[in-house]
């Protein structure tokens, strides 16, 4: 195994890990923004009033994403698990 193969794998799977986690993070930090406008608008100062619109939002998403996000994940490990015997040999 060359060192430029390893880099290669190494930087598939960042690329998949960004991927993969990108819609949950968009989804909170834009939910985040609009709980926090709205606190800002009403002048409520509650910690607490963003966890449960994010956990819906990020639930929502996982349904929606879900799918595509395991689809990817399935075909980076079937790639990485028919490339064994190339990187051994």
């Amino acid at each position: 195994m060359t060192p430029e193969s390893v880099l290669t794998l190494g930087q598939q799977a960042l690329e998949l890990t960004l991927m993969v986690s990108a819609p949950l993070l968009i989804t909170a930090l834009a939910i985040g923004l609009l709980i926090s406008i709205f606190q800002a608008a009403t002048q409520i100062n509650e910690m607490t009033l963003s966890f449960i619109p994010k956990l819906i939002g990020m639930f929502l998403v996982l349904i929606i994403a879900g799918p595509w996000m395991v689809g990817l994940m399935l075909d980076y490990i079937q790639r990485l698990f028919s490339g064994i015997p190339w990187m051994v040999g």
